[in-house]
């Protein structure tokens, strides 16, 4: 059984070697005693988010302190093909569940992406404040899934830059697929057609669009910069399924489930 797994920075993380102790205060330290009710003598995981992972004995425990020693380092080595989601915004938080069982499922990026029918619309301190909540919500289901590393949330992107970043990606080896229900082939054949030609390090990137679906317009440009279309299954997911469904089905046929 895997350890409750709590965040440290980077820099804390270089500096804790086996034998020595480390302090946890603020958010974490309460976390961990209020919530999750750690106390003396327990065994933790401390992440980083970059692949470190700190097995680690609680020393002392209080509701704004956690001392701890280190009794393991662990770095962690990522999979060849990296998954990244791209979610249209979507009402009722559906694009925020979409994005935290991503996490869990072990998406790599998530990028927001303010499509034709998106009906939820951000700008200017609306933005900034819902990029704050995806972080938030990513950091949170990192720390419930004890994920070593912790998703990029990437800045949003409107359907013009998204069709530009579709073009420099595929033109670098990476297959996106455009979940899409008038796709001729499924996500599980353009997977594997792509994975018998791909370079080591290539990803892949799954785009998902919003309640009303991606537009002709939409879907025409993406497949012109490059994008397959791909269907999954004989059902219309919702906003808030689709991404994590098709997450799984791709990571399954690339060797990591």
């Amino acid at each position: 059984m895997s350890n409750h797994s709590f965040v440290i920075s980077a820099e804390q993380g270089a500096l804790a070697l086996v034998g020595e102790t480390l302090e946890l205060t603020g958010a974490e330290a309460h976390h961990a005693v209020a919530v999750k009710r750690v106390s003396s003598g327990e065994e933790l995981d401390l992440l980083d988010g970059t692949g470190l992972r700190l097995r680690v004995k609680v020393l002392d425990a209080s509701k704004e302190l956690l001392r701890v020693i280190v009794l393991e380092r662990l770095q962690e080595v990522p999979p060849a093909h990296r998954i990244g989601l791209v979610q249209a915004l979507a009402k009722g938080d559906r694009d925020l569940q979409a994005v935290e069982s991503a996490v869990e499922l072990g998406v790599f990026t998530v990028r927001p992406w303010q499509a034709d029918r998106s009906i939820v619309r951000w700008s200017g301190s609306k933005t900034e404040k819902a990029m704050a909540k995806w972080r938030s919500l990513v950091r949170s289901a990192q720390k419930q899934s004890r994920r070593a590393f912790e998703p990029e949330v990437l800045e949003p992107v409107n359907t013009k830059t998204l069709s530009t970043q579709i073009r420099h990606l595929c033109e670098s080896g990476e297959l996106v697929l455009i979940l899409h229900e008038a796709a001729q082939l499924s996500v599980a054949q353009e997977t594997q057609n792509w994975l018998s030609q791909a370079s080591k390090q290539a990803g892949v990137t799954l785009v998902v669009g919003p309640e009303g679906g991606i537009s002709h317009a939409e879907l025409e440009q993406f497949v012109a910069a490059g994008a397959r279309p791909a269907l999954l299954g004989q059902h219309v997911l919702r906003a808030s399924t689709a991404g994590p469904a098709a997450l799984v089905l791709v990571r399954h046929l690339l060797g990591e489930l």
